[in-house]
């Protein structure tokens, strides 16, 4: 039985989440799932390891919230490839969250009938 050692609880994404460069406009990939502190994005453009970027996604708000526009910091730590050409798994840690947008994700993550990972 594997052992779960993440700080932070992820939820999967439960529907197509669009993450974009913020800097440039272009669709980069698809949340798979997201936490606190950083997310699975499963890329569909070269992301350059160790760098940092500027991601806009839209949370889906579901019957109780509305849906929230986050734009957050993200610092690439890790890319694998996966078996369909030009897409890859990216680890991505967010930077400098205000208060407002780690309780948004909060929130998100926390949302009763989640499914976690």
């Amino acid at each position: 039985m594997s052992q779960e050692f993440r700080r932070a609880r992820r939820r999967k994404a439960p529907d197509t989440i669009v993450v974009t460069d913020a800097m440039t406009g272009n669709v980069v990939g698809r949340v798979a799932n997201l936490s606190e502190t950083g997310m699975l994005l499963l890329a569909n453009t070269g992301l350059v390891n160790d760098a940092l970027y500027q991601f806009r996604f839209t949370l889906p708000g579901g019957r109780e919230r509305r849906d929230q526009l986050l734009e957050l910091g993200a610092h690439l730590l890790w890319t694998d490839q996966v078996s369909a050409a030009g897409q890859a798994w990216t680890g991505l840690r967010f930077i400098g969250l205000n208060d407002e947008q780690a309780r948004q994700l909060r929130a998100w993550v926390d949302t009763p009938g989640s499914q976690y990972v």
